[in-house]
């Protein structure tokens, strides 16, 4: 089946991205980020809520704080990345929701008054920013490396408040030398598509 895309484009997306272990020191702007994310703010979520919360680690002292919390492996990457951002999911998102729903206002007491219902929905769609969120820096033609290998529980309670959960942290920036190993296999669409 062709794609509208093309192959070119499905391949800085897609087939030749590569979660990079070095960076060079080209930096990532402010400005960057902001793009990118007024691009992948359009991607579908469940009501259009807007979970994912963003923050860029970038000075030195940011650094050194989120240092400890990363994992052995984890830790010289982040240390040298020109950018880290941590993203997190809000879980006070329902409070957004007459904005960003107008026609159903009262979606955040209907279907969000829960905590535990709003906790699961905001770490599903949040999550589903996020993956935009790695593909828009992509199509800047940056790269992106995300993890989940940090102390979650300090890295909330360092940078994050009770109603936001971190979710990943990301280096981005433009490869390095030898930034990839091997390409991991990946599962065929039989493996994991059924028709029923």
């Amino acid at each position: 089946m062709p794609f509208v895309l093309d192959a070119a484009a499905q391949d800085l997306l897609f087939r030749e991205a590569r979660t990079p272990q070095t960076f060079t020191a080209d930096p990532v702007t402010d400005e960057q980020v902001r793009a990118i994310y007024d691009l992948v703010k359009y991607g579908p979520t469940a009501h259009n809520q807007c979970p994912l919360r963003i923050t860029l680690i970038r000075s030195a002292e940011a650094r050194e704080r989120l240092l400890p919390y990363m994992s052995d492996r984890n830790r010289p990457k982040t240390a040298t990345a020109p950018l880290t951002a941590l993203l997190a999911a809000d879980n006070e998102f329902h409070q957004e929701l007459p904005r960003l729903l107008p026609h159903l206002p009262q979606a955040g007491d209907l279907f969000y008054a829960q905590r535990s219902v709003r906790e699961h929905s905001a770490l599903l769609n949040a999550s589903l920013q996020a993956a935009y969120f790695i593909l828009g820096v992509r199509a800047a033609g940056l790269a992106a490396g995300p993890m989940n290998g940090f102390d979650a529980a300090g890295v909330q309670k360092e940078f994050l408040d009770d109603d936001h959960t971190p979710l990943m942290i990301i280096n981005i920036g433009r490869p390095g030398p030898d930034a990839f190993g091997p390409r991991a296999p990946r599962l065929d669409g039989d493996e994991v598509i059924t028709t029923v």
